[in-house]
């Protein structure tokens, strides 16, 4: 790890490493996934953020822990996935496309027949690690939208860049993109 960036998520501080993207930017990299400590950290902290929904939804990879953490200490029975893969049980399902910073090219977002009904007239809270340009985030919203789910809360762990201007979201920290 060459570079790193910092930051302060409510009280425990993080060295996130500083990855060049193909597009000539860098973003601070954070990563869930094997840091148990850390994600229930941030998912408690999201939890108190979305009180009052029914359920919880997210999209994989990064924010399947914290999507469960949060449901957990919500007392949730279930917490719904969007899957970027199309698996053998979802062919009667819902599906999106979206662009996200991190891929760079268009992604499909799949919800199961029974993740879509658990948000069928539900209030739906929005989770994930990292909310950049949106992309991610619209999709989303409009599997939440086709699934007759109203989205009442967008929680993320962090920020990053502009979206940290947004009005419609919360989160924990802020992050920058870094143009080298």
């Amino acid at each position: 790890m060459d570079r790193v960036h910092t930051v302060d998520i409510c009280g425990r501080k993080t060295d996130l490493p500083v990855l060049a993207l193909p597009s000539g930017i860098s973003i601070c990299f954070f990563n869930l996934h094997g840091n148990q400590a850390l994600t229930e950290f941030c998912g408690k902290k999201i939890a108190e953020r979305v009180r009052g929904c029914d359920v919880v939804i997210t999209a994989e990879s990064k924010g399947l822990q914290l999507a469960h953490v949060v449901a957990r200490e919500l007392g949730h029975e279930f917490y719904a996935v969007c899957r970027k893969s199309k698996k053998l049980y979802m062919q009667d399902g819902l599906m999106t496309s979206v662009r996200s910073i991190t891929t760079g090219e268009e992604q499909t977002l799949y919800l199961s027949k029974h993740d879509a009904g658990l948000l069928n007239g539900k209030r739906v809270a929005i989770v994930d690690d990292v909310v950049s340009t949106g992309g991610s985030l619209k999709g989303i919203e409009e599997i939440v939208r086709l699934a007759g789910g109203e989205v009442v809360t967008k929680a993320f762990v962090l920020a990053e860049g502009e979206a940290a201007n947004r009005g419609d979201i919360v989160y924990l920290a802020s992050i920058p993109i870094i143009k080298d």
